[in-house]
Order: C-alpha cells, then structure tokens, then sequence
C-alpha cells in the first residue's frame, strides 16, 4: 500500500496544480456553482469518458486522462462548497482556497487508505471502464439526495458520495499511469 499512497500523492499533486492554476486564470468563479451544477460538471465529464470507452472515438481531442483530473478538482470544490455554502457568490482568497483543497485532499486520502485496507486494493483488479460506471452510478445517487433535498434514510451524504467519487477518479488516474494509457 506504500506504492499506491505515492501514486495517490502524485496524482494530487497533479491535481492541485492545475487547481492552483485555473485560479490564477479564472480566480474561485466556481463559488458561484451550487452542488447541483458541480454534480452536473461531473456527470458531463464522467458521460464523456464513458462514451469514449464505449464508441473508442474522440472527436473533441482533449484525453479521458483530462477528465478525471477535472472530476476530482471538482469533486473537491463540491466538498469545499459543503463546507463554505453554495448559497452565495463570494469567492473566497486563493490561499483560503488552496488550503482548502488540501484539507479535503487530506481527508479523501485518509478515507481512501481505510477502505484501502480492508478492502485489499481490490480496485487494481478492476477495469477503468467499472470504476467509470461507479462513478456514473454515485453520480445519479448524488442527483437524487440533491432531488431530495439533501434528506437520506439510510444512505451516506453527499460529502461521502464526492469522497468516492474523487477516490476512484485518482484510482482511474493510476491504473491509466501504470498501463501508458493514451486515447
């Protein structure tokens, strides 16, 4: 499990670049998205990754590599929004920003290497195209909680929902990593 907490740490790194990056370019314009939208901006992306794996053609260019990169910086402007509120428009200084994104960075890997564990790193054993499907399915489980108005019964939050969805957008990174995956 070493290998793959360096490989996850990598892939963060990555990540959050890019992150720190589009908020040189854009500032945190993503304030204004609700959860709704940010689950709407990963649905879109996972849609298009799946249709990539499924026709094997990709008209637009940009790789599936990409995306999974946006599904976990969205993932975690999700969980930051959690936190700060999607209820307003104020966009908040690039340091709180950043420090944000490394506290739930954090926190999704701590979860990670916890079900890592006792699950055996049974993702590497998994397809691509199944952990796209998972994410697609967590995706339409966030849909309905957010339809619901947030109320569950007995299912997690959508804090869990984005948690997973972020770990195994990182796992999909890896495994493609690892394969020289190009597309």
């Amino acid at each position: 499990m070493a290998n793959t907490s360096q490989q996850y740490d990598n892939i963060i790194k990555n990540t959050r670049d890019l992150f720190v990056k589009k908020m040189k370019d854009y500032g945190t314009s993503w304030r204004i998205l609700r959860l709704s939208s940010l689950t709407d901006q990963i649905f879109i992306k996972a849609k298009r990754i799946r249709s990539i794996q499924q026709s094997g053609v990709n008209l637009v260019g940009d790789n599936t590599q990409g995306e999974f990169v946006a599904i976990v910086n969205y993932g975690i402007m999700a969980l930051i929004q959690c936190e700060l509120g999607d209820d307003t428009m104020d966009e908040i200084p690039p340091q709180r920003a950043e420090e944000l994104y490394d506290k739930y960075a954090t926190q999704t890997k701590d979860l990670m290497l916890k079900k890592n564990h006792d699950y055996g790193e049974a993702w590497r054993d998994m397809r691509i195209s199944s952990m796209t499907d998972i994410i697609l399915q967590k995706i339409f489980r966030l849909k309905q909680i957010e339809d619901n108005r947030g109320k569950t019964i007995v299912s997690e939050g959508v804090q869990g929902s984005y948690t997973d969805i972020i770990n195994y957008a990182v796992f999909c990174l890896i495994r493609m990593e690892e394969e020289n995956y190009k597309d």
